[in-house]
């Protein structure tokens, strides 16, 4: 025999891989997840729509025309149209994206965000506001549920926490993601320690964030609580951190979205539709004898 027939031989002789089904998100999670994804979704395309309006942002309690954060503006007529977004004084040529983008009859108009990034798709600042501010509720009670579910369960505490070790080992997680490589076995139905520190920064920092500086832009909230604008120095202000709460968001999903992939859509998807995720166990050493299933142990 061959010293490649006997490799071959060993390999094919080498128990495979078992998979098992392990039931890891409840029915609850699982609920509160895709209705989050909805409301986010819906408020940032009408958020967009209401951005429009005045496509710029200040620090303070009144808008700085001319010194603007942050401003999307257009300049040219017609054809000749171009967008120009200017980020701390310094402008950047944004057309067709930013500022001038190509309208219902094709030809360019101004408008900060193009149409397929807002809800509705045409200028309706009043239509954009009822739905940023019916989904905003929708958000904000199924946030307070979920809050108050982590809390119960001790899923905060079980599964988000990070601990003491895991912060010791945030670089050579941040290696692992750099290589995309993933954890197998058991280990990849705990969160590592960068998804516990991601998903502790947007529920409990990003998110509220986003909800008080909404609440702060709202003159009846004002009126109630005139202490939002303190807080926040003012209506512009909030309105400048409410922007830049909801791009780290979008940010966070973007790359949510890729790890997805990255692991394993089919997985990843069957396990936040229906709770359950497919570990595979290690494979076993030449010569090891296979571990028996757990149920079929005595």
């Amino acid at each position: 025999m061959t010293e490649i027939a006997a490799e071959d031989l060993a390999v094919s002789a080498r128990p495979k891989p078992q998979t098992r089904l392990v039931y890891r998100h409840t029915l609850w999670v699982r609920s509160w997840h895709w209705l989050n994804a909805l409301s986010l979704l819906i408020l940032l395309l009408s958020g967009l729509q209401i951005f429009n309006a005045d496509p710029q942002l200040s620090w303070g309690q009144t808008t700085n025309f001319d010194h603007p954060l942050m401003s999307i503006d257009s300049a040219g007529d017609g054809p000749q149209m171009h967008g120009v977004t200017t980020v701390l004084g310094h402008p950047f040529d944004t057309t067709g994206v930013l500022g001038a983008s190509k309208g219902a009859d094709g030809q360019p108009e101004d408008r900060g965000f193009p149409r397929w990034a807002t809800l509705p798709s045409v200028r309706d600042l009043g239509t954009g506001r009822r739905w940023h501010f019916m989904f905003a509720w929708i958000f904000v009670i199924n946030g307070v549920f979920f809050v108050g579910y982590t809390l119960w369960s001790r899923h905060l505490k079980r599964d988000l926490w990070p601990s003491l070790q895991d912060l010791k080992s945030i670089p050579a997680s941040i290696w692992a993601h750099i290589l995309l490589k993933h954890p197998e076995g058991d280990a990849a139905l705990r969160y590592n320690v960068l998804q516990k520190l991601a998903y502790l920064i947007v529920l409990y920092g990003l998110l509220p964030l986003m909800l008080l500086t909404g609440l702060t832009m709202s003159p009846g909230m004002d009126a109630a609580f005139p202490g939002l604008l303190w807080v926040f120095g003012g209506r512009q202000s909030a309105r400048t951190l409410h922007f830049l709460s909801a791009s780290a968001i979008v940010i966070f999903f973007l790359i949510h979205v890729f790890e997805v992939f990255a692991a394993g859509l089919f997985n990843e998807m069957r396990s936040i539709i229906t709770g359950y995720f497919a570990v595979k166990a290690a494979a076993p050493s030449l010569g090891e004898a296979p571990v028996a299933p757990e149920g079929a142990r005595k």
